[in-house]
């Protein structure tokens, strides 16, 4: 069986990385070929180092706002990487279309809000103010729109009356390692049926 290749995108501790690293093996579909990151200080490079996993960095700050020039060598290590699935995982950098277009159809993204609400920053406290019953975390396929794109998954929690964000995003974090190498690994089958959990 040959696998699919995937490449993991983060900038801190990555521990959604940390989970879908922790998925691929046995009889799953993918394996991992490159952790990249935005921060030669992220925490997830050595945990991605320490299982083995090729790493490699680009430092955005010295392109001081030209997206253009960041992305053109954030491109490289995952070109010459040649993975088949390219997977958000905390990146924190907004990316352009134009990059985004070269993995078209192949990039995941997880985000922290039943999309389509809640695009963007500060989701928890949003859903907080908004009187949210419930809230949660969405897998999507990565178009030039912000946290836009299909929605391959979703996990639910309920919305506590004793909530802070910090208490909320807690909850939801759980949730995200469940649900994005569940849907990684129904992506890599070629399967879109969204997964649903919660």
């Amino acid at each position: 069986m040959s696998h699919k290749r995937v490449a993991i995108l983060i900038s801190g501790g990555g521990s959604n990385m940390v989970a879908l690293l922790d998925s691929m093996v046995g009889d799953h579909p993918a394996r991992p070929c490159l952790v990249l990151s935005n921060d030669e200080h992220a925490g997830g490079l050595k945990k991605a180092a320490e299982r083995g996993v090729a790493t490699a960095w680009v430092d955005h700050r010295p392109f001081k706002g030209n997206r253009t020039a960041f992305e053109a060598e954030l491109i490289k290590p995952i070109l010459e990487a040649k993975p088949d699935i390219v997977c958000l995982a905390g990146f924190m950098r907004v990316l352009t279309g134009d990059f985004v277009s070269h993995f078209q159809g192949r990039m995941l993204n997880i985000h922290p809000s039943l999309l389509p609400k809640y695009k963007g920053l500060n989701t928890h406290a949003r859903a907080l103010e908004a009187g949210d019953a419930e809230h949660g975390c969405s897998v999507h396929e990565v178009t030039a729109a912000l946290d836009d794109g299909p929605i391959l998954g979703q996990a639910r929690v309920p919305v506590l009356d004793e909530d802070t964000p910090e208490t909320l995003a807690a909850r939801v974090l759980t949730q995200e390692h469940l649900l994005y190498p569940a849907v990684l690994r129904r992506f890599a089958e070629k399967n879109s049926t969204p997964v649903h959990l919660g």
